[in-house]
């Protein structure tokens, strides 16, 4: 297919975007915070990643995964009551506008060997992607 005929198909196919994809299920919690304290909020909404939030305007949020929790905490058997969020957080994390196409976001997550990002509009947390969402949620629109 020439770059031209290539352009026009993807001019026809409907663009579906982050925001209608992403989950607004995530946990906002303090660095602070004891892992036991955040999964047992986590688990209560059923959540999938803890967002640690900012200590201040210039800051950046943090991410905790399941799997960081599995591996530095349950694998190294040190006491979720005594480990603090901060302790496994990544961060800064990348972040996705909810307006971003999901083909770029799947891209993006390849290429920096993500799983998940936080969505961000207005400098706010918004919800979290995820590759499920966007093959759950995104491919059936392809």
């Amino acid at each position: 297919m020439s770059d031209t005929e290539e352009t026009a198909v993807s001019e026809k196919r409907e663009i579906i975007r982050v925001r209608d994809v992403m989950n607004s299920r995530f946990i906002l919690v303090d660095g602070l915070e004891t892992i036991r304290s955040a999964v047992s909020r986590l688990k209560a909404v059923d959540a999938r990643c803890l967002i640690v939030n900012r200590r201040h305007d210039d800051d950046e949020y943090g991410l905790v995964l399941l799997s960081d929790v599995a591996k530095q905490v349950i694998a190294r058997d040190r006491s979720p009551d005594r480990v603090n969020v901060y302790e496994v957080m990544s961060k800064p994390v990348v972040s996705v506008g909810p307006d971003m196409n999901i083909r770029y976001a799947a891209r993006m997550f390849d290429s920096f060997g993500m799983a998940m990002a936080p969505v961000l509009e207005n400098g706010e947390i918004v919800g979290v992607v995820t590759y499920s969402e966007i093959v759950l949620r995104g491919l059936d629109s392809l």
